[in-house]
């Protein structure tokens, strides 16, 4: 035990992780004030605190890591530790976003529609991310950003899954193009959907339901739901909140695929599969957070620590994101969302003519 408190001290308490540290609370404080602006609200506050923290990353390597590498390492070494333990926290306390009981009730209808959404669009758009020639990896994350809630669904699937230690760097650069591109295609189809819903005759209540079931972030959702009344809003919203439910089943299935189907390990010793046990801290918080009055009054305040928390993950990721690597490998990522998106449009509006 000494030994291991010893080890998180001197990995936590350096000049390194303090300078890491102010720098993604001031990107994630950034980018939750930006995101009340009418342009950055269709991107929200955890696209805006990446491309801050990727903004950031030219003078922190001029200034500060330019004549010693050892530095270079301690701010990649830094970065990474908030980016995979405070992603994992954030995602935890975005729980406290979950009404349970207004998704088993009000919701009631929207839940089975959601788990159809998130099962076929995730397989879907894998199989084209896949044939195009995506990483497995890359794949896998633009699947879950695309087929349940952005840039959140991104953090939670990738924390679920363990690549060897010589992969991190590509493993982070792969999260990095997910979440742009899920980011890209939201906002492009949040824009779509503002222009068409008006010509297609849906009543109020069904373009909500069309928002909440394909568009990617719940700003997305939220944003063009309230731009058609208070119906649409609220129906926009608990059915996103419905998909954002399937974030638990989705990262647990990924986990033990992962596993099963991705990890090559020559060792004849029996694996351990690594369970992504921040999740069940997620459906925790949604319990703790419907049932429990004390922490029901103080929900909506778990909820923005998750956003600022998650925050500083997306600006220390963009700190030690590869830019080459996002142009030569992202491309084909995009193509694969735009195709899954497009289909699953097309899919929510039909179902929602018919059933609801």
């Amino acid at each position: 035990m000494k030994t291991f408190c010893q080890k998180w001290w001197q990995r936590v308490i350096s000049v390194d992780m303090l300078l890491v540290a102010v720098i993604t609370f001031l990107a994630s404080i950034a980018g939750s004030y930006a995101k009340r602006f009418p342009v950055f609200s269709l991107f929200g506050a955890l696209i805006v605190a990446l491309l801050i923290g990727m903004l950031l990353q030219f003078p922190v390597r001029r200034w500060y890591t330019s004549s010693k590498s050892v530095r270079q390492l301690g701010v990649k070494a830094s970065a990474g530790l908030i980016a995979n333990k405070l992603l994992r926290l954030g995602i935890i306390l975005l729980g406290f976003k979950l009404n349970l009981h207004v998704l088993f009730t009000q919701g009631l209808r929207s839940l089975p529609f959601a788990a159809a959404i998130v099962a076929l669009t995730t397989i879907g758009t894998y199989a084209l991310a896949r044939a195009l020639k995506v990483s497995p990896l890359l794949a896998v994350l633009t699947a879950g950003g695309t087929s349940i809630c952005g840039a959140a669904a991104v953090m939670g699937i990738s924390g679920s899954i363990t690549v060897p230690a010589d992969q991190a760097d590509e493993k982070e650069n792969n999260e990095v193009m997910a979440v742009a591109t899920v980011a890209i295609m939201g906002t492009l189809f949040a824009l779509i959907d503002i222009l068409i819903f008006p010509l297609l005759g849906l009543t109020e209540q069904q373009q909500g339901i069309v928002a909440g079931a394909s568009l990617h972030e719940i700003a997305h959702a939220v944003a063009v739901g309230g731009a058609f009344g208070e119906t649409a809003l609220a129906a926009a919203t608990i059915m996103k909140l419905s998909r954002v439910l399937m974030l638990v089943v989705a990262a647990i299935a990924i986990a033990l695929w992962w596993d099963k189907t991705q990890v090559k390990e020559k060792s004849s010793t029996k694996r351990k599969i690594m369970f992504p046990w921040f999740m069940l801290g997620f459906i925790i918080a949604s319990v703790l957070g419907t049932y429990v009055s004390a922490l029901h009054t103080h929900a909506s305040a778990f909820v923005d620590v998750a956003y600022i928390v998650l925050g500083m993950a997306m600006a220390a990721l963009g700190i030690n994101v590869n830019f080459g690597a996002i142009l030569r490998e992202g491309g084909r990522a995009v193509v694969a969302s735009f195709l899954a998106s497009s289909l699953l449009l097309v899919l929510t509006i039909l179902v929602t003519q018919t059933f609801f």
